[in-house]
């Protein structure tokens, strides 16, 4: 590359800064497309409900019926926000998402009521049913003196048009009572037969007298008898506290990488510099460009990329310190740095990007948000490492800064006999390792069970409360437990306080949503807080079972997926073998993690130990393609002396990239939400532990597994 090309290149890439960040800033045209306020955000930071039915009856349903009640509950909810989503999970489940809802508890209500719908004639005759009823509509007319009156347009299907056609005609000037639920809730008189399928019902006093009856007539109108197992309501003050601390830790722990890296590696530190910031803004734009849903894991998933970006970064820059070190040129250091380390970069990645599907397949809601940004995070960081950051450095060699001073040269570090201190290193590790058992076993022997379980995990209902101020230990026993108990009936009430805020957890059996609203009031009567303050979340024992199998599935499958592509990718099992036993060391610990300081164990869990997974392995990957380099470059030497000389060239970059991903974390921990410090404390650990199995596990139990087989040969 010339002068000319690099200022062009240069400025090309400052232009590209520039409206990359006007977009995600600002936006383009009058809508602001790409702009990161258009991002969809989920229930969790807009506000809302979210709610899960299942089908009643010991008959699976058909595809029809299930297609039919979809239909009919996504036109039901339209009314309420045009952001509303309404799928199906499994065979005989139905999601509802309404976010940005103000009155979600009377929304619950309405939802949570789908009854039988018929129409009838005086004698009881029906002549019309729920199932034959498409839609129903409210709207505004004139009648025939040009006053405004509120009726409701009905939409028959085939059959209904036939049936409905029929009983008008031979009832003309009789009432056809519409019934819900054995309940007559209109009585419609019949002026002239209908036969075209459309039928308009007159006589509403008010818009919102017709908005129900429209309401109960689709409600009423389903293919199918619903089931509630969960739901949650959501308010959206926890939301904007989240994006906005969230933005703040990202800023930060963003800051702090940049200067590390400047400081470490001088001119291509600032190359990283620049190419994070890219990454980031390449991030929130196609967040919006793929209308991806962002979730307070979501956020916390993106936060934590940035740290992991900085993997490709470092493991390149080390690779052109090493060449430099070895007395090529700085310019051939930088052709030789981007393609020695491509191996490690792309099989690191790959397998984190395995973790990331199978938390997509596996997981629900805002599990797949995490995971979906995680995925995009870790393709996004390969372009920007391969290509923008390239590109840089390049084009500020051709500007001149060709001497070696810009860029570093790697110090000749002694290697290390973490061969021979395998007793030592894998001692440790196993005294980590049962203390988890330990602690679970005195949680159990407490009568507290051996993990903290959330609704997640063991069904129930819990009730976020942010109260007015920050009530002791002891309040809580004395005030609050016995309101809930008052209400509830029950006496195995848990409270959990969030350190540093005013948010309350109040975890019981599955409320009703009358036994909610009365919690609710009784609140806001004895403390005199707002209904937007308090929130509920319910799940049934039968949803909490499924999850805790996936969540074990999710990390075998995981597991499973790493071994294949490792063993296919290294051709040696051993390996492969290595690799999943040092994993599961790292999510063991993070298992003991969760027992000793009784972190709360709920959806979020998933997240965390497929992340460790996806983590660890990158680190290990590195270790790993440097031993299969140095086994050819080192035909001579002892399979150990290779073994130590390969993990003692990659320790600085495991350091460092340990500790890059764990300030992103950190800070996210020390700024974020609840929600997200409940995610990120572990994550923490789980980053340690990471570092310490692949510096100080990996390699070494690879070596005494190959000693062991070729003993075994020998004999």
């Amino acid at each position: 590359m010339n002068k000319k090309k690099a200022k062009i290149s240069l400025a090309l890439l400052a232009v590209i800064t520039i409206f990359l960040a006007y977009t995600v800033t600002i936006g383009i045209g009058k809508t602001g497309t790409g702009a990161m306020r258009n991002i969809i955000l989920g229930l969790d930071l807009s506000g809302g409900v979210s709610i899960t039915y299942e089908a009643s009856g010991d008959e699976e349903p058909s595809a029809e019926d299930m297609s039919d009640t979809i239909y009919k509950l996504q036109q039901r909810v339209q009314g309420y926000s045009t952001e509303a989503q309404v799928y199906q999970e499994g065979s005989n489940r139905i999601n509802i998402e309404i976010p940005g809802v103000s009155d979600a508890n009377a929304i619950l209500e309405e939802l949570g009521k789908p009854g039988s719908l018929e129409f009838r004639l005086t004698d009881g005759t029906v002549v019309l049913t729920g199932n034959q009823v498409a839609n129903a509509e409210a709207k505004q007319q004139q009648d025939n003196m040009g006053n405004r009156e509120f009726v409701v347009q009905l939409e028959l299907t085939e059959d209904g048009t036939k049936a409905f056609a029929d009983a008008t005609s031979e009832n003309v000037g009789n009432v056809i009572q519409i019934v819900y639920d054995d309940n007559v809730i209109s009585a419609p008189r019949v002026n002239e037969a209908i036969t075209g399928g459309t039928a308009i019902i007159s006589g509403m006093a008010n818009a919102e007298e017709a908005q129900n009856l429209a309401s109960s007539i689709r409600i009423g109108s389903l293919s199918l008898e619903l089931t509630e197992i969960r739901s949650n309501v959501v308010g959206a003050q926890l939301g904007e506290n989240a994006i906005r601390t969230s933005l703040i830790a990202g800023a930060i722990g963003l800051a702090i990488v940049i200067i590390f890296m400047i400081f470490v590696y001088a001119l291509p530190g600032i190359c990283a510099g620049i190419a994070l910031i890219i990454y980031t803004l390449l991030i929130l734009l196609t967040l919006n460009a793929f209308d991806l849903t962002l979730t307070l894991p979501g956020i916390a998933g993106i936060i934590l990329s940035i740290g992991m970006a900085v993997d490709a970064n470092v493991i390149i820059y080390a690779r052109i310190r090493e060449e430099i070190a070895a007395g090529i040129s700085v310019q051939g250091a930088i052709q030789s740095g981007f393609k020695k380390a491509l191996s490690a970069i792309l099989d690191g990645n790959i397998t984190t990007l395995i973790a990331a599907f199978v938390l997509n397949a596996m997981g629900t809601g805002s599990v797949k948000g995490f995971a979906q940004t995680l995925a995009l995070g870790i393709v996004l960081s390969m372009f920007t490492a391969l290509v923008i950051s390239r590109l840089l450095i390049k084009s500020f060699y051709a500007l001149g800064f060709k001497d070696e001073k810009y860029y570093g040269k790697a110090k000749t570090r002694k290697s290390i006999n973490f061969v021979g201190k395998w007793h030592v290193t894998f001692a440790i590790a196993l005294v980590v390792l049962l203390s988890g058992p330990v602690a679970m076993g005195i949680n159990s022997a407490a009568g507290n069970g051996i993990l903290n379980l959330s609704m997640d995990f063991r069904g129930g209902t819990s009730t976020s409360v942010t109260f007015n101020e920050d009530l002791s230990i002891a309040q809580l026993d004395a005030d609050v437990k016995p309101l809930f108990q008052n209400v509830t009936g029950d006496a195995e009430i848990q409270t959990q306080k969030v350190a540093g805020t005013n948010d309350v957890y109040i975890k019981t059996r599955v409320l009703s949503l009358d036994e909610r609203e009365q919690v609710s009031k009784a609140l806001q009567d004895a403390y005199g807080i707002e209904e937007k303050a308090i929130t509920f979340e319910t799940i049934s024992s039968t949803v909490s079972n499924e999850m805790r199998t996936d969540a074990v599935i999710a990390v075998i499958v995981a597991a499973i997926c790493i071994l294949i592509y490792i063993w296919f990718r290294f051709k040696d099992i051993r390996f492969a073998g290595s690799a999943v036993i040092a994993l599961m060391h790292d999510v063991l610990v993070v298992f003991a993690c969760y027992a000793i300081m009784r972190i709360s164990v709920g959806n979020t869990f998933i997240a965390c130990m497929l992340t460790i997974v996806g983590y660890s392995i990158n680190a290990t990957i590195v270790i790993f393609d440097r031993i299969r380099e140095n086994l050819a470059s080192m035909k001579n030497a002892a399979v150990e002396d290779v073994v130590n000389t390969s993990i003692t060239e990659t320790l600085t970059r495991s350091i460092y990239t340990s500790f890059t991903t764990f300030v992103m974390v950190a800070v996210l921990y020390i700024l974020g939400v609840a929600t997200i410090k409940e995610f990120s404390l572990p994550l923490m650990v789980g980053v340690i532990a990471g570092g310490y199995s692949s510096v100080c596990i990996t390699g070494v139990l690879w070596y005494l597994m190959k000693r062991h087989s070729d003993k075994k040969t020998a004999k």
